[in-house]
C-alpha cells in the first residue's frame, strides 16, 4: 500500500481540490491518499469560512482516504511554521510514501533549488536580506530579493512571488530539515491564479468562491451592491457553486447554509476587541508574529477599533504584511504564545494524530498508522492518556480555539452548541 500525503486547508473544497488528490494518487502512484488539513483557522491569520468537520466530510466524499487535523498554532503559523509543522505530522504518522503539492511554476527543480539556499543561507544571501530589510522590505520581499541574488539561473529567481510556490519551497526545506525520507513532487496549479476573483474556469481559487459566498454573483462581475451573502437567496449564486464544486459538495453546502456557516473575520469582532483591552503593549510581544513595534501600534489604534477586519487594515504599515497582521491578531485572540510554540518545537513537534474522520473502505490505513506511528491515534478529544504534558498543553489549547470557533456559529445561526469534547469521527 502506497500512501500520498496532502497537506490542505479546503478553505473551502473546490474542483481544484478534487483534482489535487486524483492527480497525486496518478503521479506518485499510490494507492490512498492521507490529508492534513487546517483546522477552524488558516494560514492566512482568519477563521475558515466553514467549520473543519464540514471541510472534512468533502474532502472524504471526494477521495481523500483519511483527513487529520494540523495543530492550531502549525495552522495559524507563519509559511515556515506551518509548513515545518505539516511536513513533521506526515513524517511522525510513519506511513507517508510521498508528499504531493501544487505550485504555479510546477518546477521541482527549481524549488528544490530555493529550499537548498533557504535553508543553508549562505553569507551572501544572509548579507543582501539585511541589506533589504534595512531599506524597509517587508520580510517576504526582502526574501524575494535576497533568494533572486544567490540563484544561478534567472528562471528560478521569481519562485517566491506566488503563495504556492512559496508553500511548496517551504515543504522542502521541512523535509531536508528533518532528513525525512518522504519523496516530494509537485504539480502545477490548474486554472485560477490563488487570488484570482474570476469564476469563468471550472477551477476558480477558493479566494473567489469564498467572495462569491460573501457577496452576490453580481458584485462579483463588478457591479456595485451592498449586498452579502446572508441577505442574498442561495438559489442566488447556486448557478455558479454548481460548476466550481463537486456534486457532492454542493449537497453539503445547500443542506449547511446559514446553520454552519458562512464565517467572517467579522464575526470574532467583539471576542478580539475584549481581548485586546486587556492586554498592554508590554505584554502583546509574547504572542506569535507580534513585534514591539506593532504591539504598540495596536494598543495606540485602539480607540479607533470599529471591526476585526477594520483594525486589520488600520494597523498595516508598509513594512509589515496584512497577512502577518492578520495572523498577529488571530494568534492575541486565541492565546497562541511565542514560549509554547517553542515548547512544542523543542519537544515534539507533535504529540497525538487528531483524526477528523475516514472513509470505511479505507479504514486499513488508519490500522497502520495505529500501529506503525509514535504518534498516539487521537479520536476522543477527552482520551490524551499517554500524552505528554507538552501535548496536553497543545490539545488544550486546540479544544479551546474549536469551541470558540463554534461558539461563534452558535452565535450567529442561533444552532446548538456542540462541544469539542462530544465531537466523533466522521466515517464516509
Amino acid at each position: 500500500m502506497k500512501i500520498v500525503g496532502l497537506i490542505t486547508e479546503y478553505n473551502p473544497f473546490h474542483n481544484g481540490h478534487q483534482y489535487h488528490i486524483q492527480a497525486a494518487k496518478e503521479v506518485t502512484g499510490a494507492d490512498i491518499a492521507v490529508v492534513i488539513m487546517s483546522g477552524d483557522y488558516v494560514q492566512r491569520g482568519t477563521a475558515a469560512i466553514m467549520p473543519k468537520r464540514l471541510r472534512a466530510e468533502m474532502a472524504l466524499k471526494c477521495g481523500a482516504a483519511a483527513v487529520f487535523e494540523l495543530p492550531v498554532c502549525y495552522a495559524t503559523g507563519s509559511a515556515e511554521l506551518f509548513a515545518y509543522g505539516a511536513v513533521s505530522f506526515l513524517d511522525q504518522l510513519g506511513i507517508v510514501d510521498s508528499l504531493c503539492f501544487g505550485s504555479e511554476c510546477g518546477d521541482l527543480e527549481g524549488m528544490e533549488a530555493a529550499a537548498d539556499i533557504l535553508l543553508e543561507e549562505p553569507e551572501a544571501y544572509q548579507t543582501r536580506l539585511k541589506d533589504c530589510l534595512k531599506q524597509g522590505m517587508s520580510f517576504p520581499s526582502a526574501r524575494e530579493e535576497a533568494l533572486t541574488a544567490c540563484m544561478e539561473t534567472e528562471q528560478y529567481s521569481i519562485l517566491l512571488r506566488d503563495p504556492n510556490n512559496i508553500l511548496g519551497v517551504e515543504y522542502l526545506k521541512a523535509l531536508k530539515k528533518r532528513g525525512s525520507k518522504i519523496r516530494p513532487y509537485t504539480i502545477r496549479r490548474k486554472g485560477s491564479h490563488y487570488h484570482d476573483q474570476d469564476l469563468k474556469s471550472p477551477f476558480g481559487s477558493a479566494s473567489a468562491i469564498r467572495s462569491l459566498l460573501a457577496y452576490s454573483g453580481c458584485a462579483l462581475s463588478g457591479v456595485s451592491s451592498a449586498r452579502t451573502f446572508e441577505n442574498t437567496p442561495f438559489v442566488n449564486i447556486l448557478g455558479e457553486l454548481e460548476e466550481q464544486v463537486p456534486q457532492s459538495c454542493l449537497e453539503l453546502l445547500k443542506d449547511y447554509h446559514r446553520v454552519k456557516y458562512p464565517i467572517y473575520q467579522n464575526d470574532f469582532s467583539l471576542i478580539l476587541k475584549y481581548k485586546l483591552l486587556n492586554k498592554r503593549p508590554e505584554t502583546l510581544p509574547r504572542y506569535m508574529d507580534v513585534s514591539r513595534d506593532l504591539a504598540n501600534r495596536i494598543c495606540g489604534q485602539l480607540n479607533d477599533y470599529f471591526n476585526y477586519k477594520q483594525f486589520c487594515e488600520l494597523v498595516k504599515t508598509r513594512d509589515v504584511t496584512q497577512t502577518r497582521i492578520n495572523r498577529a491578531l488571530l494568534h492575541i485572540m486565541l492565546g497562541i504564545k511565542k514560549t509554547a510554540v517553542n515548547e512544542y518545537l523543542e519537544n515534539g513537534p507533535h504529540f497525538y494524530a487528531r483524526l477528523l474522520g475516514f472513509r470505511r473502505d479505507c479504514e486499513k490505513v488508519v490500522s497502520a498508522i495505529a500501529k506503525k506511528s509514535p504518534l498516539p491515534l487521537l479520536t476522543r478529544p477527552y482520551d490524551d492518556q499517554g500524552i505528554e504534558p507538552a501535548g496536553r498543553k497543545m490539545l488544550t489549547h486546540d479544544i479551546l480555539a474549536s469551541n470558540l470557533y463554534t461558539s461563534v456559529v452558535t452565535d450567529k445561526y442561533k444552532t446548538a452548541f456542540e462541544n469539542e469534547y462530544n465531537q466523533g469521527i466522521l466515517k464516509i
